[in-house]
């Protein structure tokens, strides 16, 4: 049998400090907070993140990938509100009490992993512990999670992860870095007041608890592609905060170099990420009110969902079509962006039907035109209303998505286009070209979801 809550470690420059035998739901004690604040200190001002060679080819790897699907999976699943229903106020006591009836029986992780795999995605990013708190693994730094609190009594991520190197499958972990049920995450943030926490612990017992996890997710879940953070904007009111990652960062990085780090906080990346993330907007834009940040020379992403939630919601299916989603897969490859599309498992364990449609159609898609966006960055003239171009080689791909003419001018300058062609059907298409760019003469207006034309560079 498994002993839980044995030794609270705070990391710190690649080593491991044992200070001490507390359970980890517990606040730490007064030494081990104060040794907590003066590593911090220490660390913070040394600290000086230098990219790994293993790392900066998993950037470019990342970069080839260009889709991946995200899954919103908790206890949260079974109220069927989407991930956000405990912050409506309601009790962590209480809401606790939603793992005893959970019981995925229809959860089958190849049949996942087939089905996202099918639809031309690489890899796939799965909520670990997201803000409820509940971990989605067999951990053994709380006793809250899908082994110890539930009948279902199985570790889903091992069953995944197992899958994902199966079928090969990238597999990246989201964590949250906000928590509205433990008491130790204090002080609390914006969000999550209304759970009824009426007593709260220390900071450094939270902190040590995170590492804890992210540890065990990294040493014992075999390679994970990249760690998405969530949470740092819980505290975005508070100047004085200090959410300790430059440790944290150095310590994925020490367990895994390849592993990537990204965090959703809305902001121009830190140091010690890899990867910019930006949520329901593509790079350059910010309709949805999250991403108007400067975009880094980082590898991009941006996680958008099938329909208007992340986590399952009952009487939301209004599902983008299948075209638009392919539309936002290309847009964000024309901005050199990997797309993350969202899909909230139901409760029993499966995904939902209308989810596998959109899948099943956007990996027919992928099948034909997928080599115009893998491996490509975004071509020589940037997106504009009618679509955008990706590159790679000696080939430019114009993805043509909107557009009511005949005809474009494409103003690519500086290189000379030997042939023009339609991808799909290796159909000649008649150009001119001159010094201010090409003209494609097209014959007709194009009707396709994304009429692709590849231009040979001479």
């Amino acid at each position: 049998m498994k002993m839980k809550y044995k030794t609270v470690l705070l990391l710190g420059l690649g080593m491991t400090l044992g200070l001490g035998i507390a359970k980890a739901e517990n606040p730490a004690s007064d030494s081990v907070a104060e040794e907590a604040k003066q590593s911090t200190a220490t660390e913070t001002a040394e600290y000086h993140y230098i990219p790994s060679e293993e790392n900066l080819q998993a950037r470019e790897h990342f970069r080839d990938q260009k889709f991946g699907i995200f899954l919103h999976w908790g206890l949260y699943s079974m109220l069927a509100q989407g991930e956000w229903y405990m912050n409506r106020g309601i009790d962590h006591e209480e809401y606790r009490k939603l793992a005893g009836g959970f019981y995925p029986s229809r959860f089958d992780a190849a049949e996942w992993v087939s089905a996202i795999k099918a639809s031309g995605a690489k890899y796939i990013c799965f909520t670990t512990r997201h803000h409820e708190g509940f971990s989605m693994w067999d951990t053994e730094f709380s006793d809250y999670n899908i082994v110890d609190a539930t009948p279902f009594k199985r570790d889903v991520l091992k069953e995944l992860a197992e899958e994902c190197q199966k079928q090969g499958v990238g597999l990246h972990l989201y964590y949250s870095h906000l928590d509205w049920d433990r008491e130790d995450y204090y002080p609390l943030g914006r969000t999550g007041r209304g759970t009824g926490r009426d007593h709260h612990g220390e900071w450094a017992s939270y902190y040590a608890f995170m590492n804890h996890q992210i540890r065990e997710l990294l040493t014992e879940y075999g390679p994970i592609g990249a760690i998405w953070f969530d949470g740092w904007w819980d505290h975005d009111q508070d100047s004085n905060f200090d959410w300790q990652l430059p440790e944290q960062y150095q310590m994925v990085h020490e367990l895994q170099p390849a592993c990537l780090i990204g965090n959703n906080h809305h902001q121009v990346p830190f140091e010690g990420e890899d990867i910019q993330i930006f949520e329901r907007d593509l790079p350059g834009e910010n309709t949805a009110g999250l991403s108007g940040q400067d975009i880094s020379s980082l590898p991009l992403e941006t996680c958008q969902t099938m329909n208007g939630m992340w986590g399952y919601k009952i009487a939301d299916q209004d599902y983008k079509d299948t075209r638009t989603l392919i539309h936002y897969l290309v847009r964000a490859a024309g901005r050199n962006a990997n797309l993350l599309l969202n899909i909230g498992p139901q409760p029993d364990g499966e995904l939902p039907a209308l989810a596998l449609e959109r899948l099943k159609e956007i990996g027919e898609w992928m099948e034909v035109y997928g080599s115009t966006l893998y491996g490509t960055r975004g071509g020589e003239v940037s997106p504009r209303d009618w679509g955008v171009m990706t590159r790679k080689g000696d080939k430019r791909y114009v993805h043509v998505l909107d557009l009511p003419d005949k005809g474009l001018f494409v103003p690519v300058t500086g290189m000379k286009v030997k042939r023009a062609k339609e991808f799909a059907s290796g159909k000649p298409v008649r150009f001119k070209q001159d010094k201010e760019g090409v003209w494609l003469l097209f014959g007709k207006v194009p009707e396709e979801v994304d009429y692709v034309i590849e231009l040979e560079i001479q």
